[in-house]
């Protein structure tokens, strides 16, 4: 029979602006029959009692239509089965029962031949589902003896079965939230009228603004919004579009379906004590959806790329895989080539393996691949996929993966059915792909490896297998690796959407003082860098870069000052919410200053390494403590080094510091242990998720994928956190804005296969330049893959002497057209060509075996070449990269980077900052730090007075002019010390020339400070000042101090304009981020009106303002906005136009050709 009810009234009534909760139901109703529900009223559908909750008719008919066969009693048989249902706990039912949805019910009918019988059809042909919307539900149950019931706004039966339970709010009742519906459904429902929630996975709460879905059993803070109807829809984040996107993009019957067979996840039925039950969040589905579209194309075309999806750091990429392995194992049954597939997971290092592993390995039934297991090494995995055709998933670290110790690299199967997902895993490969590997036997000879591209390595192991890559943050090689990006879901969705927190920044660059030792150091690096060229090529140059900085970073009295800091910050942040758990992580730049930043710790708060169970006045259960173990409160977490000293070595656990960190690991998880702040330097930064890790103290230069998945740890969800916070001792703010934008936003790394073509065919023609060059020379031991490690190396140092010694000249074209240089220098400048090409072309793993080996021998000879010769000849620039950044960077201290709470500020026109800066000793270096230091304030002056600045600008380009005619005129002629002497010479008028201008900007500069405000607020002053006088109006009076003319209140408003900017520029990427900026303008024109200015309306003077506001916001692009200390003390930060002069001056420019071979 067929149920009245019939259409609604869908339009939203309005009496007297009174809008009830029942006719916003009646609204939701109406746009679900507009999707193909049928409406039914509950007072309509016949029960025997109130208790019963599924509608028999429809249910026994959809089974009848469905198999003829069955007789009247056999149909009820059935439906008793599922009405009776719950004999086990309510979470273990409801998991049973969606099992019978999915896959339907055994059922052995008089014939005797058992058989499923569906009770949901999912497929497009067939017996037609009954898809029924009901309202006023009474649900019946008993407490205490009495009878009571319960009435759910909304019910979704599919085949008289209640699928989804549905809460609704009163859209004008500011009372009435969504936290009130979900609290209906996951503890009244659960508790009164669980044989109602049995049959119920899906949940959905509205109130008209936010509507959002989960399961029955999801917490309330992972309830999400469903923000995308099709495929290719633009993300709607419209607050009123949810209901509507909702409604389409769920509750069109076709999708309600398909979310409902495969992207609702169960752990095995035997972990159900643990009560997971999981939906899938839109950018899981359409991922899911897309990917395996893109895999099944990739198999049945044979291009082995699957695709790369790229998903922000915490937004479920598990998840992701597990839906797509499901929908693979699955859903791929008609296509030949696929079958039941073979899946491999290969992550990066074992923390993720774990993670994993975790989540895998609890879901045999879900993925339906049959075992799931985490294979030690390449032969286990070779073994286990020969046994079998078909299913199994696998899970392998790509370090066991490319491991070549006791397990040639080649092939492990050639199946076609394999798919492998790679998870962040190329990560660490492709530095190591791309250079010879040097290391000792155990004779201590020296061996040399040749290396290969991730993307072959995987095509060799599995040569018909189709690979898709997994990432956070995507760099060019992904690409070339997995084929193009299949979808997107980037850091700002997931903010916005509410999966993870957003990110604060704040800057707080301790002070540290340099003295003349430090100065000495760098000196020594210099010339260390003219020395030793070669390093340039292997690891240890860029540790001996980074010891030089490190050297800075480890100076015992700031690592104290480092220690208060962070000791203060963190005891008054917890001190401000004492109810939420909210742990920290400090990141340092290398082990040892890790440690002795926690000896700094361990001397002034011993009470932090009292061991505990957990800290004092935290409530803890019976139960939880015996979970918990004795923890300090501070620990460091790192691996250890075989030359650690011994207190280091004995602290980290010696050979036993596996077991401590993963003691430590559990412990920092756990949300109620004592250990609440951890110290690392390379650990726990990828794939480590704690979600009440809230502050990160950052003492590390980070920058792109490195810096967005570190500062990912404090962005995951937990109850009453809203922020994570990342407190910066660095200065890595300018590296942050960078990293936002490439994985915040949309743009793309991946490179264009032009790119990779051009690249490959001028790697060919540089590599056959240097095979010319040898044509005397028996290069063939290089491309053979069998030659002996030891012996290629001791060919290697051979070719090297072969360059070393030719006395051959060569014809090179240079910026002052041909001339001749020696067989080593052009050996030297072809071999960088050729790189720079290589690491372009090398990861897409079309290179041709022989030309990829000879290119790493020719890097490798370069590097031999380099060492032997003394001279450096790393390239100008290269070697003023390394050491402008490391005066810069020991000068940063020496500059005004207060603390900010303490509210001094250093000022750099004061005679001690030029003290500080005398005692540079490197005469270029300090020219070229007040050319920037001068530009910088330049720019920043012209924001308040372009005139006054465009004169000093003038002024700064002709000294620097006169300073270049000085130089080229010093010849080579006047050469050693009288050069020496001249060129000093020059330096020194150039510096007292700029000097001077500073002297002269500062006076005229100084007026602010008189004022009272600092130079940014002068700013704003100036144009509200500026624009009073231009359209003639009165706001606050004149008065002179100190013979400055001062306008109180012009001074009053000018401040809170800047507190509105500050406030809203404290959101990571509050510049690329439209809404903040729109928001930040509407306040200030509020602010504008609010204060009486101008008393009358006037749209031009509103414009000025804002137009400085943009001007404002345009140069803290560059600069950053944060107190004046830090922005006036950023004059590192700050890349001239010009090139002024480079620390190393490459001296050919100045007509001294003699060095320039």
């Amino acid at each position: 029979m067929e149920y009245g009810g019939g259409k609604i009234m869908t339009n939203i009534k309005e009496y007297n602006c009174h809008y009830c909760e029942s006719e916003y139901e009646y609204a939701f109703i109406g746009f679900l029959e507009t999707e193909g529900w049928k409406y039914t009223s509950g007072n309509k559908i016949s029960r025997v009692t109130k208790r019963d909750v599924l509608i028999e008719d429809d249910f026994k008919k959809f089974i009848a239509d469905g198999n003829p066969d069955l007789t009247e009693d056999e149909v009820t048989q059935i439906y008793d089965t599922i009405r009776l249902v719950g004999a086990e706990s309510d979470f273990a039912t409801l998991h049973k029962v969606y099992n019978w949805l999915v896959d339907g019910i055994q059922f052995t009918p008089k014939d005797g031949i058992a058989r499923m019988i569906p009770l949901i059809n999912f497929e497009k042909d067939g017996v037609k589902n009954i898809f029924r919307v009901v309202n006023q539900f009474t649900v019946e149950y008993t407490n205490n003896g009495q009878k009571e019931n319960r009435r759910p706004d909304v019910i979704l039966f599919v085949n008289g079965m209640p699928l989804c339970i549905m809460e609704l709010k009163n859209p004008a009742d500011a009372n009435a939230t969504i936290y009130d519906a979900w609290e209906q459904i996951n503890i009244r429902y659960w508790r009164d009228i669980p044989h109602l929630l049995h049959y119920c996975p899906l949940a959905c709460i509205s109130d008209g603004v936010k509507t959002r879905l989960g399961t029955v059993r999801t917490p309330y803070e992972h309830f999400y919004a469903w923000r995308r109807v099709n495929d290719g829809d633009v993300v709607s984040t419209l607050p009123f579009a949810e209901t509507e996107t909702m409604i389409k993009g769920v509750y069109s019957p076709e999708h309600f379906l398909e979310i409902f067979r495969d992207y609702i996840y169960f752990q095995d039925s035997i972990y159900d004590s643990d009560e997971v039950e999981i939906v899938c969040r839109y950018p899981q589905f359409f991922a899911a959806r897309l990917l395996k579209q893109s895999i099944v194309d990739s198999v049945v075309t044979k291009s082995g790329r699957g695709g790369t999806y790229f998903g922000a750091t915490g937004c479920g990429k598990t998840y992701t895989m597990a839906f797509l392995a499901r929908q693979l194992a699955l859903r791929c049954t008609d296509i030949s080539e696929i079958g039941s597939p073979t899946i491999i997971l290969i992550v990066d290092r074992d923390e993720l393996q774990k993670q994993g592993a975790k989540l895998f390995t609890k879901s045999t039934e879900f993925l339906n691949l049959g075992e799931v297991s985490v294979v030690k090494n390449r032969a286990q995995l070779r073994q286990e996929l020969g046994a079998r055709q078909s299913g199994g998933f696998y899970i392998c670290t790509i370090q066991k993966f490319c491991d070549r110790e006791d397990d040639k690299i080649g092939l492990i199967n050639d199946r076609q059915n394999i798919i492998c997902f790679s998870d962040e895993a190329h990560r660490t490969q492709l530095e190591h792909s791309k250079k010879i590997q040097f290391s000792k036997d155990a004779d201590a000879n020296m061996k040399a490896m040749v290396s290969k591209p991730y993307a072959k390595v995987l095509k060799e192991a599995f040569p018909q297998a189709t690979f898709v890559g997994f990432t956070g943050t995507p760099i060019a090689e992904t690409y070339q690796t997995f084929g193009d990006e299949i979808d997107r879901y980037t850091m700002d969705q997931a903010v916005a959407d509410g999966l993870t927190v957003s990110i604060k920044y704040h800057p707080r660059i301790a002070k540290v003082l340099l003295d003349n030792n430090k100065i000495k150091e760098i000196e020594d690096y210099y010339k260390k860098c003219a020395d030793d060229g070669a390093t340039f090529e292997d690891v240890e140059a860029s540790k001996k870069a980074m010891s030089s900085m490190e050297i800075i970073l480890g100076e015992p009295s700031r690592l104290e000052r480092l220690a208060t800091d962070i000791h203060n910050h963190y005891v008054v942040s917890c001190a401000g919410d004492p109810d939420r758990i909210q742990k920290a992580m400090v990141v340092c730049s290398n082990r040892k200053i890790a440690y002795a930043l926690l000896q700094k710790f361990k001397d002034k708060y011993p009470e932090w390494f009292e061991e505990k169970k957990s800290p004092d006045g935290v409530s803890v259960t019976e139960e939880e403590l015996k979970e918990l173990k004795p923890m300090p409160f501070i620990a460091m977490v790192s691996s250890v080094g075989k030359n650690d000293e011994q207190d280091m070595y004995n602290y980290l656990g010696g050979v036993k510091n596996d077991k401590r960190s993963e003691e430590l690991d559990a412990a920092f998880k756990q949300e109620k242990s004592n250990f609440r702040i951890v110290i690392v330097v390379d650990m726990w930064i990828t794939g480590f998720d704690v979600p009440c890790l809230t502050y990160l103290y950052n003492d590390k230069p980070l920058k792109k994928h490195l810096l967005i998945q570190t500062i990912s740890r404090v962005n995951r969800k937990y109850p009453g956190k809203e922020f994570g916070m990342v407190i910066d001792y660095i200065g890595i703010r300018d590296n942050m804005r960078e990293a936002m934008k490439v994985y915040g936003g949309d743009t793309s790394v991946a490179p264009t296969s032009d790119d990779v073509e051009q690249a490959t065919s001028v790697f060919r023609e540089e590599l056959e330049v240097l095979k010319n060059m040898f044509t005397g020379y028996d290069l063939s031991p290089f491309l053979n893959p069998e030659c002996d490690p030891i012996e290629r190396y001791r060919l290697l140092a051979k070719a090297a002497e072969y360059v070393f010694v030719s006395t051959e000249e060569l014809q090179s074209e240079g910026n002052k057209g041909v001339q001749k240089v020696s067989f080593k220098t052009y050996f030297l400048k072809t071999v960088k060509r050729m790189r720079a090409a290589f690491d372009i072309c090398q990861p897409s793993g079309y290179l041709g075996e022989e030309e990829s080996a000879l290119a790493q021998c020719f890097m490798a000879i370069a590097g031999f070449v380099r060492k032997m010769s003394g001279t450096s000849e790393v390239d100008t620039d290269t070697m003023n990269r390394a050491v402008s950044k490391m005066v810069e960077e020991a000068l940063k201290y020496n500059q005004v980077e207060s603390v900010l709470e303490s509210g001094e500020e250093e000022d750099i026109f004061s005679p001690e900052y030029f003290e500080k800066l005398s005692d540079v000793k490197m005469p270029a270096t300090k020219l070229e730090l007040l050319v920037k230091m001068l530009r910088k304030q330049i720019k920043e002056y012209g924001k308040v007075n372009r005139l006054a600045a465009k004169t000093y600008q003038e002024m700064l380009e002709k000294t620097i002019a006169e300073y270049h005619e000085r130089r080229k005129r010093l010849t080579a002629e006047e050469a050693g010390e009288a050069q020496e002497q001249a060129s000093e010479d020059i330096i020194k008028i150039a510096t007292e020339q700029a000097l001077a201008i500073l002297r002269a900007m500062n006076e005229n500069r100084e007026s602010f400070r008189k004022i009272g405000l600092t130079f940014e607020e002068k700013a704003f002053y100036d144009i509200l000042i500026s624009m009073r006088d231009q359209y003639n109006f009165e706001y606050g009076t004149d008065k002179e101090v100190d013979g400055v003319i001062v306008n109180d209140k012009c001074k009053a408003l000018a401040k809170r304009i800047k507190d509105i900017i500050d406030t809203k520029s404290s959101f990571a990427d509050w510049l690329n981020n439209q809404n903040v900026r729109n928001g930040l303008k509407l306040e200030i024109k509020l602010c504008l009106v609010k204060n009486g200015y101008p008393p009358q309306y006037s749209p031009e003077v509103f414009n000025k303002v804002m137009e400085q506001v943009e001007n404002f916001e345009e140069y803290s692009g560059t600069e950053g906005i944060g107190s004046e200390a830090t922005t006036s003390g950023k004059i590192y930060e700050y890349a001239p136009e010009y090139k002024v002069m480079m620390v190393a001056e490459d001296s050919s420019k100045y007509g001294d050709s003699k060095n320039n071979q």
